[in-house]
């Protein structure tokens, strides 16, 4: 079957304009108005140098199919899921890379009320349409285009979220990797009794201080060193298009997503005792704890935004989370957020009267792991089918890769959906020793 190299599991990325260009681009608007049979399309984009050229494209073709375009212009991808059900509109594009190198550019598909596209339920239909030149008659009336400037709305939304006073006047630094969250901050800025201290908020598409990408250890840097120089509170920094926020304490030590989980959702269920909970496989047993502690219940969804979002729809979860810094909220329709987290957290150190460190700390005890260790394999099908053979003995589970538990610890061992990649995540229960021991003896395996 012919394939068009940019579609992925979940979104279109790819280099540009190798792999996505205005040909393309306008192609897409043609095909995707047809395929969701929009009246009504919401299109924003994110600070690449190709973003312009690649909305003005898409716009064109989602014109000529005849449905509207509402243009929200420079935003983050939230900003599209915010929109489109604000709207009323019948899909939302999102043009952006997230937190990819600046050569690249891509685009992220939700129809009405924000359910997200993927390969499996649209992009592949609309990827065959393009192949089959299926692009459908221009309309006779073509459609037109309205500029919306939707960040007050957005900002004035995520109050639901939140109660600003309820927060302390807590220092933050916050690092917006020189992508789109710089805008949002400076509206909000004001709303919260917090002191900004600001770093790479300034939109910059050359990337200057790294990629946007704060899973990267080398782009923490300035982040722990604004943290600790100015004896913050907190430190926060988002990706390219802040769908995602990651979390840094008043140490500087940077805190991975899977506690956060368990974190968000201990803020969530103090307030809404009984609800589900829904999580991915990765790493489990901090949420699995604290979500009954809590009063709640959790769900276990195939890893991924589409899943998830399902998975939850399915549930009437009122919260979802990955270790990856994914966090979705059923009264953000079901959408992910990098404001949503960044909010809650200030409020709930304010409430507890706690450090950062404090809130997460004894989670990181209780059910210490590895993070996610990825390994570049010939042949990743073939090395699961070995692992699972080695660990035989243990409990095993498919949901997402190849999962399995012992009494005292766990992994979870999952192929990339583009590249040549397993990515492992080992937990234990209390034993960091354990924890590592097998860790490495899983990746002697893996890499031998």
């Amino acid at each position: 079957m012919a394939k068009i190299n940019g579609f992925k599991a979940y979104d279109i990325r790819g280099k540009v304009p190798g792999e996505l260009n205005t040909d393309l681009a306008y192609k897409i608007g043609r095909v995707y108005s047809k395929h969701v049979n929009a009246n009504k399309i919401v299109v924003g984009r994110d600070i690449r140098k190709s973003s312009d050229e690649l909305s003005e494209a898409l716009i064109r073709g989602i014109n000529d199919s005849g449905a509207d375009v509402i243009d929200i212009g420079l935003c983050g991808t939230e900003m599209v899921y915010f929109a489109t059900p604000h709207f009323d509109a019948d899909g939302g594009i999102m043009i952006t890379a997230s937190h990819n190198p600046p050569e690249y550019n891509g685009m992220k598909f939700v129809k009405r009320d924000s359910v997200p596209v993927g390969y499996d339920s649209g992009l592949n239909e609309v990827e065959q349409m393009i192949i089959d030149n299926n692009l459908g008659a221009v309309s006779e009336k073509k459609g037109t285009v309205r500029t919306e400037d939707v960040m007050g709305v957005f900002i004035e939304n995520l109050n639901r979220f939140y109660d600003p006073s309820k927060i302390d006047k807590l220092k933050i630094v916050v690092n917006g990797g020189n992508g789109c969250v710089g805008a949002a901050l400076d509206a909000i800025e004001d709303k919260l009794p917090i002191e900004m201290l600001k770093v790479f908020t300034d939109p910059d598409s050359d990337f200057p201080n790294g990629v946007p990408n704060p899973l990267l250890p080398e782009n923490r840097k300035p982040t722990i060193e604004a943290v600790i120089k100015n004896e913050a509170d907190l430190g926060v920094a988002w990706d390219g298009d802040y769908d995602r926020c990651f979390f840094f304490d008043e140490k500087g030590n940077f805190i991975e997503g899977y506690y956060i989980v368990g974190l968000l959702a201990k803020s969530i269920l103090k307030n809404h005792q009984g609800e589900n909970i829904v999580h991915d496989p990765r790493l489990v047993w901090n949420t699995f704890d604290i979500v009954k502690k809590a009063g709640g219940t959790t769900v276990v969804s195939q890893s991924g935004h589409a899943y998830i979002k399902e998975k939850m729809r399915e549930v009437n979860a009122i919260y979802g989370g990955e270790m990856s810094a994914h966090h979705y909220f059923r009264d953000n329709s079901y959408s992910d957020s990098g404001m949503i987290p960044f909010l809650l957290v200030l409020q709930l150190m304010s409430e507890e009267k706690k450090k950062f460190s404090e809130l997460v700390n004894e989670m990181i005890a209780a059910y210490p792991c590895s993070g996610e260790i990825n390994s570049t394999i010939e042949d990743p099908a073939a090395k699961i089918k070995e692992v699972e053979e080695k660990y035989s003995d243990g409990n095993i589970d498919k949901l997402d890769g190849l999962s399995v538990d012992y009494d005292d610890w766990r992994f979870n061992l999952r192929m990339s959906n583009t590249e040549p990649i397993l990515r492992l995540n080992v937990e234990s229960k209390g034993d960091v020793k354990l924890m590592k021991k097998k860790t490495q003896e899983l990746l002697k395996i893996i890499r031998g």
